[in-house]
């Protein structure tokens, strides 16, 4: 048997594991599968596979897998999940914790935090990179940063503004959320201007500090949240001008603050809250 916790950061949820408890043989592509499988698994957004380090770069590594089995490069609400497991089992006790990812090293401060399991962190998640290569996005040529490209997806052309935060994250700006967003979501994330997919999000400015917004996940669909897509979304909305650099996202399932420092560094902060503890049998 595998134990693990399933936690999540505003309905948007993730199962922890830890490497060294995974038996040897067992794939994580096919354990994702199975156990984050809504009517015949434990059900969740993603895996978030923990191990302890032995470097001087980072304390623990965190490797996310989605739902279909692929590897996500980050998840700002799956490592916030993976991070407030170790402070639940007090696998780490100190104030800030390093958690290396595929796409760097992530900086996590807490704020809150007690052993019933509900956590509250800011994290410094690294600097946002526009250029359409690094996202990837195709494009005519190459660009320095990729905003308002026309795309068509389901019969409308979307102005696709794109950005890579560790995963890559496209947005159009909505003046609300009465279109289909989910139909032209699942059609966008598959877009063959994506050659990795894409996390798309439809963005509404409310004000210079807050925005809403709809999620549609590369590899796992609808979500209440995702701290990647909201900071893509505040992170264009403040590129183009739109908001202030420090913003309010508001996802159905909840509001994450986040900044954009001077310095380019992202900061997000946001919850953490523990569902239940079981273990997943190995075969």
């Amino acid at each position: 048997m595998i134990p693990f916790c399933k936690f999540h950061g505003f309905g948007n949820d993730y199962i922890v594991i830890e490497r060294a408890l995974v038996p040897a043989g067992v794939e994580l592509t096919q354990l994702a599968r199975a156990i984050c499988h809504r009517h015949t698994g434990a059900g969740s957004d993603g895996i978030a596979v923990i191990e302890k380090l032995q470097d001087d770069d980072a304390d623990f590594f965190c490797e996310i897998v989605n739902p279909d089995g692929s590897i996500a490069g980050f998840s700002g609400n799956g490592t916030r999940c993976a991070v407030a497991y170790i402070y639940y089992k007090r696998l780490w006790t100190g104030p800030v914790l390093r958690l290396k990812t595929r796409s760097g090293i992530k900086n996590f401060r807490t704020i809150e935090a007690d052993q019933t399991g509900h956590y509250q962190f800011e994290a410094e998640i690294g600097q946002p990179d526009f250029t359409g290569a690094s996202v990837p996005v195709l494009t005519p040529g190459l660009s320095e940063s990729v905003i308002d490209l026309p795309v068509e997806a389901a019969g409308r052309t979307f102005a696709m503004s794109c950005v890579n935060v560790g995963n890559p994250v496209a947005i159009t700006f909505v003046d609300d959320f009465d279109l289909d967003w989910r139909l032209y979501g699942k059609e966008l994330e598959t877009h063959p201007a994506f050659p990795e997919k894409a996390n798309i999000v439809f963005v509404k400015i409310v004000d210079r500090e807050n925005i809403e917004i709809r999620i549609w996940e590369r590899a796992a669909g609808e979500t209440s949240s995702s701290g990647t897509c909201s900071s893509g979304a505040a992170v264009l909305a403040a590129f183009t001008g739109r908001t202030e650099r420090r913003v309010s996202v508001h996802a159905v399932g909840g509001t994450t603050e986040f900044l954009w420092r001077d310095d380019g560094e992202m900061l997000i902060t946001g919850r953490a809250d523990l569902s239940y503890c079981g273990e997943w049998p190995s075969s």
